[in-house]
C-alpha cells in the first residue's frame, strides 16, 4: 500500500517536529518547509495528497499561498492552521475552500483525525457501514420471518432501501451483493405474502386493520383528508416513483418543506399506469370503472390513450364524496408543459385542491430500456437513483415545490406504482392478442408454468375486468420478466436489466406516500 504524501508547512515547523515524527509513525510521509514561497514551488514538484497550511506567517501568508496552490492544484486537500477565529479569517479561508481548519495550539491527534476525515473518510465510512450491516443482517432476517401484515412489509423495505442508499457509496463489492441476495430472498417471501392476501384485501375479506390503503382508497382515505384541514393542498403525483427514489430527492426539499408524513400505501394489480393510475383517481377498482363508464375504459388489447380521463374521474369521486373542492388539474408529460406551468401558477394558487402529475420518471425508465447511453449511465441502481438526483435538483418540477413552499401550500407527494430491475426470463405463449407487458399480461390463450407466476383466471375475481369472456391474467413476481418463447433469445438480451412494471414486488407495490408542510418563515 502506497504511503500518503503530506505537505506541513509553518514558519515554526522545527517546534513540529514531534508532530511530523507521530504522524510518520501512523504511516504517513511528511515533508516540511517554512514559507509559502518554498510551499508553492515544493506543491508544483511534488504529487501531494494533502498539505497543512499555516495560516499566519511572515512574508507570504496562508491565505496568499491557499490561491496559488489551488490554483495548480484544484482538488488537493488543504487543511488550514490559525491562531485567530475572527469570522472574517475563516470566511476567507472557507471561501477559498479549505478542506479543514484547525486552532492553535495543534494537538497530534486533532491533526491526525483531520487528515483521516480528508484522506480516508470513504474508507472509513465503508468498513464501518459494513460492520453496522453485517450486525444488522440477522434482525433483517428475522423481521422478514415475522412480516404478517402489509405494515410489517413496508417496514423491513424501509430499512432494506436505508441500507442500499447507506452501502451504495461502499466500496466493498461482496456486502453489496449481500444485501442484493437479501433483498431478492425478501421480495420472494413478499410475493407469497401478496398471493395469499390479495384476493381478500380487494374483496374485503379480511379484518379491516389487515386491508392496506390501496390505489382505489387512497385519495379518500388519505388524500382528502389533508384537503379537508382547510390548507391548500397540492397533491404531487409522479409516475413510476419507487420508495428509493423518494429518498434520493427528500432531502433536497427539507429547506423548504417539514415531513409531516412519509409513508406507504398498496398498488393494486397490475401497477401499470393504466390501472393504478385510474383507479387513485376514480376511487374505483378497474371493474368498476369498465362497468359504469364503459366509453371511458380501454383493455390493453385495444388502441387508444388509456389514461384521458383523470381529471373527470376525480371530479366524479369529489362529487360522490361531498366536496366542495375548488379543483386545478395539470397533467405534464412533456418538459415545456412545465415550463408552461411555471408560467402560469395562479390557478394553482387559487385552488383548494390543486393536481399535478408530473410523467418523467415513467419517460426515464422507458428511455433507459431503449436508448443504449441511458442504460450505460444507470448501469445499477445506484446510478439510476443519482441520475433522478440529477433530473430532479435541474428540474421545472424541483422550481415548482419551491415556489409552492413560498405559497404555503400543503404538498402530497406520492405515485401511481413503482418499478423493478429485471433479470430472470420467465416463459409464456399467447397469440397476438395477448398484451405486451413484460410483467403481466392478459389474454385468451396464455401457457406457462403456473408455479412461476400468479395466476388470475377469473379477472372478476380481483375486480379486473377480462377483456373477453375468456381472458386471465398472470403476474411476473420479484425481478422476473415475462417473454414469448418464439425469438425469446433476443428479448431476452434486450430486456434483462431493464425497469419494468406491472407485477409483484415490494418496488413497484410498495408506493410512497408523503406530506409535505412548509416551513414558517
Amino acid at each position: 500500500m502506497n504511503m500518503n504524501k503530506i505537505l506541513w508547512v509553518d514558519d515554526e515547523i522545527d517546534l513540529l517536529k514531534p508532530h511530523v515524527m507521530f504522524l510518520t509513525s501512523k504511516g504517513y510521509e511528511v515533508d516540511t518547509c517554512n514559507n509559502g514561497y518554498d510551499a508553492v514551488e515544493m506543491a508544483g514538484e511534488t504529487a501531494y495528497d494533502l498539505v497543512i497550511l499555516d495560516e499566519m506567517m511572515p512574508g507570504m501568508t496562508g491565505l496568499e499561498t491557499l490561491p496559488l496552490i489551488k490554483a495548480a492544484h484544484p482538488s488537493l486537500p488543504v487543511i488550514m492552521v490559525t491562531k485567530s477565529e475572527e469570522e472574517n479569517i475563516m470566511d476567507k479561508a472557507i471561501g477559498s475552500k479549505i478542506a479543514d481548519y484547525i486552532i492553535k495550539p495543534v494537538n497530534p491527534n486533532q491533526v491526525l483525525l483531520s487528515i483521516k476525515k480528508n484522506l480516508h473518510s470513504k474508507q472509513l465510512v465503508t468498513e464501518q457501514t459494513t460492520a453496522d450491516y453485517r450486525a444488522e443482517f440477522g434482525r433483517i432476517a428475522s423481521q422478514q420471518m415475522a412480516a404478517s401484515t402489509f405494515s410489517d412489509w413496508c417496514a423491513l423495505y424501509r430499512k432494506i432501501v436505508g441500507w442500499e442508499i447507506e452501502l451504495s457509496a461502499s466500496s466493498d463489492k461482496s456486502i453489496r451483493e449481500v444485501l442484493s441476495y437479501q433483498k431478492n430472498e425478501a421480495n420472494q417471501e413478499f410475493s407469497k405474502f401478496v398471493k395469499r392476501n390479495y384476493f381478500n384485501w380487494i374483496n374485503q375479506r379480511a379484518a379491516e386493520d389487515e386491508i392496506p390503503v390501496m390505489s382505489h382508497t387512497v385519495m379518500r382515505r388519505r388524500i382528502f383528508p389533508e384537503v379537508d384541514s382547510g390548507e391548500r393542498t397540492t397533491l404531487l403525483l409522479i409516475d413510476n416513483m419507487r420508495y428509493d427514489q423518494w429518498r434520493t430527492i427528500e432531502p433536497m426539499l427539507r429547506g423548504y418543506f417539514d415531513i409531516a408524513t412519509d409513508d406507504f400505501y398498496c398498488a393494486i394489480l397490475p401497477t401499470a399506469t393504466q390501472y393504478a393510475r385510474n383507479a387513485l383517481f376514480a376511487g374505483l377498482m378497474p371493474l368498476a370503472i369498465d362497468r359504469l363508464m364503459p366509453d371511458k375504459w380501454l383493455n390493453d388489447n385495444e388502441d387508444g390513450g388509456k389514461n384521458m380521463y383523470e381529471e373527470e374521474f376525480l371530479q366524479r369521486l369529489i362529487t360522490q364524496s361531498g366536496k366542495r373542492y375548488k379543483l386545478s388539474f395539470d397533467k405534464l408529460v412533456r418538459p415545456e408543459a412545465g415550463r408552461r406551468l411555471l408560467d402560469n401558477m395562479q390557478h394553482v394558487y387559487d385552488a383548494d385542491f390543486s393536481v399535478i402529475i408530473y410523467n418523467f420518471l415513467d419517460i426515464l425508465s422507458h428511455a433507459r430500456t431503449e436508448t443504449d447511453i441511458i442504460r450505460e449511465l444507470t448501469d445499477d441502481e445506484a446510478a439510476f437513483r443519482s441520475l433522478t438526483r440529477s433530473w430532479f435538483e435541474h428540474s421545472e418540477l424541483y422550481t415548482l415545490l419551491r415556489l409552492l413552499a413560498e405559497r404555503g401550500h400543503k404538498v402530497v407527494i406520492t405515485s401511481d406504482h413503482g418499478t423493478v430491475r429485471v433479470d430472470n426470463p420467465v416463459r409464456v405463449t399467447g397469440d397476438k392478442e395477448t398484451s405486451p407487458n413484460l410483467r403481466y399480461k392478459t389474454g385468451r390463450n396464455l401457457a406457462y408454468n403456473s408455479r412461476e407466476v400468479y395466476e388470475v383466471t377469473r379477472p372478476e375475481d380481483v375486480q379486473l375486468p377480462s377483456g373477453r369472456l375468456t381472458s386471465s391474467y398472470i403476474f411476473a413476481y420479484n425481478r422476473d420478466f415475462l417473454v414469448y418463447n418464439n425469438d425469446a433469445n433476443r428479448h431476452i438480451r434486450y430486456y434483462r436489466n431493464t425497469f419494468q412494471h406491472g407485477g409483484i414486488s415490494m418496488e413497484e407495490m410498495i408506493v410512497p406516500f408523503a406530506v409535505l408542510k412548509p416551513k414558517k418563515r
